[in-house]
């Protein structure tokens, strides 16, 4: 007789592959919140000694994974089917921030930008479905944010980055609904996370403005914007995102934490009342 699943999650013991997990990030809570959901963890982060807390802890796999790399990322997703026969869930995480005025950004940086948040996305994605469509199912997560849904002052790069994954991720889901896979849009709001330090290290690399020096407080202050007071706490965002990902029939869009509503309202406002917004919380 058959016996049939009264809940609406995956079946048990998924591979689930999370990319940008270095400690203090959403992807380290991630990986922390699929494992407590008895999920096979590969964790994965372009160096293992940013993940040095989960190498003792047999919930994990690690893998050295640079999403810029194509020979990086065919090692790490070999090794993945190799050990576990196949990867039910891959989250797209790994990202950088950049921050600067798109007149004077230098287009390398920009560059670097799209190169980790967008063409990483798809090489991994492009790695994986093969694998999937062979089993007719699997689910792939991209992270997106908030802030590509009203891109404010000072971080044009990494809202344009954000929103192409956006983009992508509703092609995606027509595309391989053909092959059992679902796609999910996971938008952060405001989380707590490492983000701030990464881009204002990132932002110390940047030239001097010249058009946009008076305006240098402003724009280095835009690198910590998302982790100012009002931050959702990542173990929290984790939980709730895990949750929504392991549901046997996930959503297409799945939004938390602070901001997230607001920025919503932001996208359906008139363009003139969203600029006036902005300009004075980003002090643009």
């Amino acid at each position: 007789m058959e016996t049939r699943r009264h809940d609406d999650e995956e079946p048990p013991n998924p591979v689930v592959v999370v990319t940008g997990c270095s400690t203090g990030g959403i992807g380290h809570a991630l990986a922390r919140a699929f494992a407590e959901r008895k999920c096979r963890v590969v964790a994965t982060s372009r160096s293992l000694r940013s993940m040095a807390e989960l190498e003792h802890d047999h919930r994990f796999f690690l893998q050295e994974l640079d999403v810029q790399s194509d020979e990086s990322v065919r090692r790490a997703v070999d090794a993945v089917v190799d050990k576990f026969g196949g990867i039910d869930v891959l989250v797209n995480n790994a990202g950088v921030q950049c921050v600067g005025p798109l007149a004077e950004v230098p287009l390398s940086a920009m560059q670097q930008t799209f190169d980790t948040n967008v063409f990483g996305t798809v090489r991994m994605v492009q790695a994986v479905v093969p694998h999937m469509a062979t089993r007719k199912r699997g689910k792939i997560v991209n992270v997106g944010s908030v802030a590509a849904l009203a891109s404010g002052p000072w971080s044009g790069t990494y809202t344009a980055s954000k929103a192409s994954i956006h983009a992508l991720t509703d092609t995606l889901r027509l595309e391989l609904a053909h092959f059992g896979i679902d796609v999910v849009s996971v938008v952060p709001g405001a989380i707590k996370s490492n983000i701030g330090d990464s881009a204002i290290a990132s932002y110390n690399r940047m030239p001097e403005w010249k058009l946009f020096k008076p305006f240098e407080a402003a724009i280095r202050d835009r690198a910590y914007f998302s982790q100012k007071s009002k931050t959702t706490p990542t173990d929290e965002f984790a939980k709730h995102t895990v949750a929504a990902i392991l549901k046997e029939k996930p959503p297409a869009w799945f939004t938390y934490g602070h901001y997230s509503t607001a920025m919503a309202i932001m996208y359906h406002l008139p363009l003139s009342v969203r600029d006036f917004i902005l300009k004075k919380a980003m002090k643009g």
